[in-house]
Parts: C-alpha cells; sequence; structure tokens
C-alpha cells in the first residue's frame, strides 16, 4: 500500500513550517508542501521535502492538485502552519472528509473585525474598537475612542501593518496607507477595512489552547511603540492566581465563542486591571516559537500534536515527556539603530556559552544591513533558554543576547551632511 500523505499548504517562513514535515516522517506520513513559490521555503530543498507547484489562491487548481495527489496515494490529512492558508487548509480537509477545523469558523476568525464583533456579542472580554472603511471614517473612530489609538488591518500576522497612532495626522495617514493596500505581503487580496481600536497599556501574554483546554500561558515582550514587534517570550508566565485564571477564561470562551475548539489556537490578550481583554484569536499554532518553548518548559509537543489530530489519531497532552526543564525562554535580537552584522559566529558563541542557552542563531551573514523592526521580519537572530524557573531563564536569556547576539550588531554611522551655504535674509 502507499504510504499516505499529509498536505501542507504553504508554510510559515520560519519556526513550525520544517517541525510540521519532520512530524508527519516521524508518524509514517509522506509530508507534500502545495506553494505556488517553494524557493520562499528554503528548508523544503534542504530536507528533500517533496513539492508540488500550485497556484494556492487558485481555488480550482489547488483542487486538481489535491486530486492528482490522491490518485496515486490516500490523502490522510491536510494543514497549514501559516495564517493566510489555514482557512484553505480546513475546507479542503473538510471536502476530502478528513479531520480539521470548521472552514467557516476559520474563515470568519480571520476576519478580526467579524470576530471582535462575535466575541463581544458572547460577551468575551474584547477592546473597544471599529472597523472603517475610508479615511473619514477612521478618523471618527478615533475621536470616539479618544486617546492613542492601535490602527491596523483586520487580516494579517506578525503584526505587520498594527501601529499605535497619537493624533490625528497619525491615524489619516496610517489608515491611508492601509487601505491603499490591494494585496498583501503574499500577494492575497485584501478586504479594504481596517480596525480602529482602544490602545490597552496592560501586560502581554497568550494562551495557548488545544481543542478546548488552555495548555499554558506564556508571557509576552513586546518593542516600544507606535509598532508591536514581539521581542521575546517566557513559558510559563508567572502571575497571580486570579489574572492567571482569568486569562485562561477569556481564551478558552473566546476560542468555544467562535465555533473552533479543534486542535491548536493562538490567544493573545492583554489585561487591562484584573480584565484578560482578547486582542485577537489566531485559529493556527502560535509562532514566533512558542511551541519549542513549550516543549523544553513543559514537554508538550504542540506541532506534534497538531499532525496527530490531522492525521485523525488520538492526542493526548496529559502526558508531558519526562525531560521538561520546567521553564523556557526566547529572546529576538532587533536593531535599534541602522546597522550591520560583523562576527556572527563570535556572537553566537559568546551567546551560546552563557549558562542556560540551548540554542542561539542570528539569521543573516555578517556584512548584511539591518533596520530597526517594524513587524516580525525585523527580527534578526534569538536565543532560547531552558531551567527550572522563568525567572532564571528570561535572566539568562537576556544576559546571552545583550552580552553575545547583540555584539554582532555596528551601528552604521551616517556621512554629515554637506553644510549649505547660508542665505541671508533682508527684512
Amino acid at each position: 500500500m502507499s504510504t499516505h500523505l499529509l498536505l501542507l499548504v504553504e508554510s510559515n517562513t520560519t519556526g513550525t513550517g520544517r517541525q510540521f514535515a519532520q512530524r508527519a516522517r516521524a508518524f509514517g506520513a509522506e509530508p507534500v508542501l502545495l506553494a505556488a513559490d517553494p524557493a520562499r521555503y528554503p528548508y523544503a530543498a534542504e530536507d528533500d521535502l517533496r513539492t508540488v507547484v500550485v497556484d494556492t489562491a487558485d481555488a480550482d487548481a489547488l483542487w486538481a492538485a489535491v486530486t492528482a495527489l490522491a490518485a496515486g496515494a490516500p490523502i490522510a490529512g491536510v494543514l497549514s502552519s501559516s495564517e493566510y492558508y489555514v482557512a484553505t487548509a480546513a475546507g479542503l480537509a473538510r471536502r476530502l472528509g478528513l479531520h480539521g477545523p470548521s472552514a467557516d469558523a476559520v474563515r470568519a476568525c480571520r476576519d478580526k473585525s467579524l470576530q471582535r464583533r462575535t466575541l463581544a456579542a458572547a460577551g468575551v472580554p474584547v477592546p473597544r474598537f471599529s472597523a472603517v472603511g475610508d479615511v473619514a471614517e477612521a478618523l471618527a473612530a478615533a475621536q470616539w475612542l479618544g486617546g492613542p489609538v492601535v490602527v491596523k488591518p483586520v487580516q494579517g500576522s506578525g503584526s505587520l501593518g498594527v501601529r499605535l497612532c497619537r493624533d490625528r495626522d497619525e491615524v489619516a495617514e496610517h489608515a491611508a496607507g492601509l487601505l491603499a493596500a490591494t494585496v498583501n505581503e503574499r500577494g492575497l487580496s485584501t478586504p479594504g477595512v481596517v480596525l480602529v481600536e482602544q490602545y490597552l497599556t496592560g501586560r502581554e501574554f497568550s494562551v495557548e489552547v488545544f481543542g478546548e483546554d488552555a495548555v499554558v500561558t506564556v508571557a509576552k515582550h513586546v518593542g516600544a511603540p507606535p509598532v508591536f514587534v514581539e521581542t521575546g517570550h517566557d513559558v510559563p508566565a508567572l502571575l497571580p492566581a486570579a489574572q492567571a485564571a482569568a486569562l485562561v477564561d477569556s481564551a478558552v470562551h473566546a476560542v468555544k465563542a467562535l465555533g473552533l475548539g479543534w486542535g491548536a489556537a493562538h490567544v493573545e490578550l492583554r489585561l487591562d486591571g484584573d480584565v484578560a481583554r482578547v486582542i485577537e484569536v489566531n485559529p493556527r499554532l502560535a509562532g514566533g516559537m512558542i511551541p519549542e518553548l513549550v516543549r523544553r518548559a513543559r514537554g508538550i509537543d504542540l506541532v506534534g500534536a497538531q499532525v496527530r489530530a490531522a492525521l485523525g489519531e488520538d492526542v493526548d497532552l496529559t502526558r508531558p515527556a519526562a525531560d521538561a526543564a520546567g521553564a523556557a525562554s526566547i529572546r529576538f535580537l532587533t536593531a535599534v539603530t541602522d546597522s550591520v552584522l560583523a562576527d556572527v559566529t563570535v556572537a553566537e558563541s559568546a551567546a551560546r556559552a552563557v549558562p542556560g542557552v540551548v540554542d542561539a542563531a542570528l539569521y543573516r551573514p555578517s556584512g548584511t544591513r539591518v533596520e530597526p523592526a517594524e513587524d516580525f521580519r525585523g527580527r534578526v537572530g534569538h536565543v532560547i533558554t531552558a531551567g527550572a524557573t522563568p525567572e532564571r531563564t528570561a535572566e539568562a536569556a537576556e544576559t546571552a543576547l545583550a552580552h553575545g547576539l547583540a555584539t554582532a550588531l555596528e551601528p552604521v554611522v551616517a556621512a554629515p551632511a554637506p553644510t549649505a551655504a547660508r542665505e541671508v535674509l533682508s527684512v
């Protein structure tokens, strides 16, 4: 009998995409990547991953490719590790009669304005918000909300396009830029709607949910406004019992209200006093290497669980690995000013020498120019630590970042501008 296939519709460019394929092979399935441009994912060639080139935005072309694959071997599951293609994967799984989430629920969840309305109607705490279709509406929403507001796309990932706007001019400029875009960074059409929402200043967390059960709460570190680049995570989050319970309650309530409840969901929240307000629910595994932190800290393999669920196998997250460290942290390297990466190998070695570091990497070679990060694409390296407590792993990660990876960043000194001749004005 032919080996059964696990179809992977596109991928995220960092993190779990490669791990999905690795887990599929470990579980006896053959992973097949369906992608418009497989070269976008270097791991596919490096791991000799079977690929099918197809326009994944064309439903008819994608279905033709899937049926051609099904003629040669049984298809056991369909997944995507990319925010942009989880609904596509869910729709294919449902059409093939395979395991997966409700495609309608995933599609609705990906529209942040519809998601917010659904959550608010179900009594889930959310920021005050307004979905707008033009600049005038954005300005009216900002005036209604009062104070600084967050303006962002209704669809997106990795903090792309998310910005704090402090006055009318900033709201108008950013909303106009978002509304003018007809396609996103993946070349997919955009809906022409943006979200204007209340700016919450409380601490940010995520709750990783599988099915309808909370697995772990993660403390998030976010860079300085006006952008919201995630710069690190700690697993587990250390919190007073009441706040920890509020985060879990809001996250699980949100997942149920949205009609999800299959597989992984990544729920992002901010504390507003003791109220846990849901910023957004992502119907997929977390990015930012959070699944790797959960595996090291708790011994729970969320990537493997997602693959098993797609293949129709039982998932048991109550039996963590015996060698779990207890806690894990990650810190990402970003540049504060225009910089150049230098001595990459030396910086990585210095980071790995810090006790508790289990992984350290810079993503680009020496000599690369680096600009301050506007979103996740501006992160140029990471360190991961594991240990007995989150306090220890956080301290080790920050030390390895500051005295290891960050030593590779050399600020670019701009040449002084030529002095212009001064014109003397007569009065």
